[in-house]
């Protein structure tokens, strides 16, 4: 009775999808169009920060800061180098006090400071040649860009006997941005030709190959339209919309493989259109909305973290992936109706084909040869690729976390350049070191008591203050070494422990880190909680089985190793950082890994989805748990290596960005999707479950009944109105029956 209500759900929903199939692609047409007009413009509306907890001690003093004493606070730094000449040269000084009066006289400035006007030591470099004009851009990351992007042009160059450059936090961040908008549409133009390639290769058919291209485009327009929507409630990081391309296209190409090929066997079989796209609706339709589900849960949980980084991924993520899903099971249907047998039309890969085409039974030949090995070696394989995952892995156990700064930028970026001849040849940076804010009134004596208590503390350099208004006031400490290295943290931390008669909050760059880490330290189990928990569950409505959604969470975890091996090994510890073209900073900005765990697991059940439904779908069929396993890997190797192949290029392409951060998002995803479909799925995942047997598909009575009632499983049922000859939709055929041919056809290039 579950299988002929579900038949006739499906029907239904195959029904309204493909009943008037040009109606469904004109209002698809439309809504695209519009799309494109409501997310234009919507990188100019994205930050570049976003990594810090707008809850922490850290941000609560900034903003005080920013309020009460801007001038301690600088995110704007001229850069005035005198060539030859030293700063102090009269014709030097008069051309850069009249820069510091323009500079405090524009709209959006306040706090602006010199070297020509307060002689500070920390505002002139040591060898003469070089002085700071520091002041503060007002407003949030788009108010403060959109001022430099006004005044930058008119201070930057030379201006009689000074040349200019700009540079500070705000420049940073702003110069990270436009990179970042350059990359991606670099990147769109290297993905979007190379992926078509790859699709026809993998398809034949140049008709069938633009299908998962035309739904990944539809898929990135809408979410930019969202991603828009979004930025008019809250922040969205920049850097969320490389997330956009790559999964865009690559789910979008992994859901169209999935149904174009199951609509290609139904018509090889002789289905009339309507039912091959009814079929495939109920069985690779559904799993496909599956596999969206578990991509997407496990892109949400990163919305339990505080950082509006972290957060803009989970929107754009949770939006593509639904997009994505929402084509491929609306918009696909309906252009599979219109095109029918036409979908295996021109036919490119005949011009390089030699003799006769390769038999289906040839085609999956090899992945039947890979299966039989790996399940006749079962212990050695699942032994060995463990041991290998986990050894491509241990170099995470070294890792360190960081914060991301100007190095994340290319090597001859003007913000990073003024940056580190600021660090190289100044005696302290003044937008460097950390601030205590104090709060309450308080005598002289009790101010320099604690200050000599703080002075006293091990990782003191040098601290300066108190400079007081009213009842606030705030002092400047200088750290011993690296300004967010070990030393400055703890540093951090002994300050907050030391008891004042008025209220003390801490900020700084190593302030930040710390209130970052422990924010993503407190959560963290909460997101892993949610992703394994709606991983077990979703994984039991597929397959009805307790083991194997244990066995998936697992795996799935096992498959990530490699990835976060190489992220400490290459940008961490910089090793290819020559040939990759980036700066090691000596650890791992704090949020990454939380993100690409969220993103590479999800797409790891994405694979273990389609994977999981087909060995369900033979052994409910055959009741052969060695042959279903054998099934599943030979019907879906071919597909989920293509759709891996694919989606790796793509964020290859993401990879290629100059700046650090993006490079290893996108070049650590691509080798977790690799090692994940080559090794996991074609190897261990086939290898425990020979050796679990069929102990595989075990649950208690309790779960059966529930799975029976609400299992959520590919299946062959198809409802009285839409039955084959011959095929019943409330019994299953007896072991092996009906299958063999099934199992022997195999659509040409997947």
């Amino acid at each position: 009775m579950s299988e002929v209500n579900t038949g006739r759900r499906s029907g239904g929903w195959t029904r309204f999808v493909t009943a008037r199939p040009r109606l469904s692609l004109l209002v698809a047409l439309v809504i695209t169009a519009l799309a494109v007009f409501a997310g234009s413009g919507v990188a100019d509306r994205m930050g570049s920060g976003g990594w810090e907890d707008p809850d922490a001690e850290s941000t609560y003093a900034t903003t005080a800061l920013e309020r009460e004493f801007p001038a301690s606070e600088p995110n704007l730094l001229l850069l005035l180098d005198s060539g030859s000449r030293s700063v102090d040269d009269p014709a030097v000084a008069a051309e850069a006090r009249r820069l510091t009066d323009r500079l405090t006289a524009e709209k959006g400035i306040t706090g602006v400071g010199s070297y020509w006007q307060t002689g500070a030591p920390a505002l002139r470099a040591e060898d003469g040649r070089e002085a700071l004009i520091a002041a503060r851009i007002e407003g949030d990351e788009k108010a403060a860009g959109e001022v430099l992007d006004r005044i930058a042009p008119a201070y930057r160059g030379t201006h009689g006997p000074l040349e200019v450059s700009v540079g500070g936090p705000v420049a940073v961040r702003h110069e990270m941005q436009s990179i970042i908008q350059e990359d991606l549409l670099r990147a769109e133009l290297i993905a979007l030709p190379v992926t078509l390639v790859l699709l026809v290769m993998v398809f034949g058919s140049a008709v069938a190959a633009l299908l998962p291209l035309g739904l990944g485009i539809v898929a990135i327009l809408g979410t930019n339209a969202v991603l828009r929507g979004i930025t008019e409630f809250t922040d969205v990081s920049v850097f969320a919309q490389n997330l956009t391309t790559a999964l865009g296209l690559g789910l979008a190409i992994d859901y169209a493989l999935f149904i174009v090929r199951r609509f290609r066997e139904e018509l090889a079989e002789g289905a009339e259109v309507r039912e091959a796209v009814g079929t495939t609706l109920r069985t690779a339709g559904r799993t496909v909305l599956f596999s969206a589900l578990t991509v997407a849960v496990s892109l949400a949980a990163m919305l339990v973290f505080p950082q509006y980084f972290l957060r803009s991924f989970a929107y754009a993520g949770i939006a593509v992936v639904l997009l994505a899903a929402l084509a491929a099971l609306v918009l696909l249907p309906a252009a599979l109706m219109l095109l029918g047998h036409r979908v295996n039309a021109l036919d490119l890969r005949r011009l390089l084909r030699r003799g006769p085409r390769t038999s289906p039974r040839a085609e999956g030949a090899g992945w039947a040869r890979v299966s039989a090995l790996v399940m006749r070696r079962a212990p050695v394989f699942a032994i060995a690729t463990t041991a290998g995952l986990v050894l491509l892995g241990l170099p995470f156990l070294g890792a360190t976390f960081g914060t991301a700064d100007h190095r994340q930028l290319p090597a001859g970026a003007e913000s990073r350049v003024v940056q580190e001849r600021i660090q190289d040849g100044f005696p302290g940076s003044p937008s460097g070191g950390l601030e205590i804010l104090t709060e309450g009134s308080a005598t002289p004596a009790e101010f320099a008591d604690y200050r000599s208590r703080i002075s006293a503390l091990p990782e003191v350099a040098r601290i300066d203050g108190p400079v007081t208004a009213g009842e606030h006031g705030y002092f400047t400490v200088l750290p011993k070494g690296e300004a967010v290295g070990e030393g400055a943290q703890q540093l951090v931390r002994d300050i907050r422990a030391e008891q004042a008669p008025f209220d003390t909050s801490v900020t700084g760059t190593a302030a930040v880190l710390v209130d970052s880490k422990n924010a993503i330290a407190d959560r963290l189990p909460w997101a892993a909680g949610i992703i394994v928990v709606v991983t077990l569950l979703l994984v039991f409505l597929l397959t009805g089985s307790v083991l194997i959604p244990i066995q998936a969470v697992v795996l799935n975890a096992l498959s990530l190793t490699a990835m976060f091996g190489a992220v400490v090994w290459v940008f961490q510890d910089g090793n290819l950082s020559g040939l990759l073209g980036f700066t090691s900073t000596g650890d791992i900005e704090t949020t990454l890994p939380v993100l690409m765990f969220c993103v590479a697991f999800g797409l790891s059940m994405d694979y273990g989805v389609f994977l999981l439904s087909r060995i369900k779908e033979e052994y409910d069929s055959s009741g052969d748990h060695e042959q279903a396993v054998a099934f599943g890997l030979r019907r879906t190797g071919g597909l989920i290596t293509a759709a891996a192949v694919i989606l790796a290029l793509v964020m290859v392409a993401i990879g290629t960005s100059r700046v650090t951060n993006t490079k290893m998002l996108g070049l650590g995803i691509a080798l977790a999707v690799i090692m994940d479909a080559m090794v996991v799925r074609s190897l261990l995942v086939p290898a425990v479950m020979k050796l679990t047997g069929k102990a595989t598909w075990w649950a208690p009575g309790p779960l059966r009944r529930f799975h029976a009632r609400f299992g959520l499983s590919e299946g062959e049922s198809i409802p009285a109105a839409g039955k084959r000859p011959g095929s019943s939709a409330t019994s299953a055929p007896a072991k092996g029956e009906g299958r063999d041919e099934d199992r022997d056809r195999d659509t040409a290039g997947v």
